[in-house]
């Protein structure tokens, strides 16, 4: 994939999980910003930060929570940014650190 393609598929992405959190975010105790190409998640109790941002030299969505780094590459069979090892789209990662964060189940 060129670097073009990758970047409108990336945002897409962030786009997509930008609006699946902001709902999310209605419902439990976390805030979501997304700027400047950057998806921030931040919790008040327990504090945490969780970041999301697109990396375009390797063409992968970085992820940064629970002071680890996933990095995410494009599955075009799924048509989705994936996790190599657990095959977790982005939705689900982002999902399972945010309840793991909060000790309760968030489904985005």
């Amino acid at each position: 994939m060129d670097e073009q393609e990758f970047k409108m598929r990336a945002e897409q992405a962030l786009d997509d999980l930008n609006r699946r959190l902001s709902a999310a975010a209605e419902e439990h105790e976390f805030e979501v910003d997304f700027n400047a190409g950057a998806l921030a998640i931040e919790f008040e109790k327990p504090p945490a930060k969780f970041v999301v941002s697109p990396n375009s030299p390797v063409s992968q969505i970085w992820v940064s929570a629970h002071s680890k780094s996933f990095k995410l590459d494009w599955d075009a069979a799924r048509g989705a940014f994936v996790l190599a090892g657990t095959g977790q789209s982005l939705a689900q990662l982002i999902g399972d650190a945010v309840g793991q964060q909060l000790g309760e189940k968030v489904t985005l």
